[in-house]
């Protein structure tokens, strides 16, 4: 194993500034899918469970989210939430059990709804509550993409070492492209948002300026 005494930033750095990385690249039609952006995640000012790594993450998903929309491709929200008896949440509610707990994010509380600031268009958007890290998991993300016919996935929200890695690893090996738009998420500290960001963009995804997926997504639209 290789010893460093730099730091996750640092190594982040190093790799982002690579100018031959491999990439995937994007593919001809896009999902665009944003987890978890619910109070419980995104408002610190409410909850110790929240976190904000780029102030303006929101604004730049509600622009994704748009030029998604303008293209007819498919836009999903996930929130995590689950019954008053957390049986649901499985073995995964039983390492803790306090107000902050992830499994007492009840259907229905402050901490299960999105962040006023999305600009979350029911009735079009694709809506899934999920239970476990990945949005893959018993879930219809699946046959969304099929039906849609839809070869890259575009993946926002947090955590960036948690459910975003594991949607990213999912989407990889279910033979999607998969970007990580770098300042579309957010993590509870930097050495796990810029370690995790690191694995992506070595192993699973490629992690891109926002400012990259918006050109594709308004070049694309130029083409129709």
């Amino acid at each position: 194993m290789e010893l460093s005494n730099k730091t996750a930033r640092e190594l982040w750095l190093e790799v982002k500034a690579n100018p031959n990385r491999a990439r995937f690249g994007y593919g001809k039609k896009a999902v665009l899918v944003n987890i978890d952006f619910q109070c419980a995640y995104t408002r610190p000012d409410e909850f110790k469970t929240a976190y904000e790594t780029d102030p303006r993450q929101i604004e730049y998903v509600n622009a994704l989210a748009k030029g998604f929309r303008k293209l007819g491709w498919p836009v999903v929200w996930t929130h995590v939430a689950y019954v008053d008896s957390a049986e649901d949440a499985g073995v995964w509610g039983t390492r803790t059990n306090t107000p902050d707990s992830l499994q007492n994010i009840k259907h229905g509380s402050r901490r299960a709804e999105f962040d006023e600031r999305c600009e979350v268009q029911r009735g079009t958007d694709l809506i899934y509550c999920k239970r476990m890290p990945s949005p893959f998991f018993e879930t219809p993300l699946q046959s969304l993409l099929v039906w849609h016919q839809c070869d890259t996935v575009v993946i926002t929200g947090g955590s960036t070492s948690g459910c975003v890695r594991a949607g990213a690893v999912d989407s990889l090996t279910r033979g999607y492209r998969t970007i990580v738009p770098e300042q579309c998420v957010a993590d509870k500290h930097e050495s796990y948002h810029f370690a995790n960001l690191t694995d992506l963009m070595l192993k699973y995804a490629d992690v891109v300026d926002v400012n990259e997926t918006l050109g594709w997504l308004d070049k694309t639209a130029a083409a129709l």
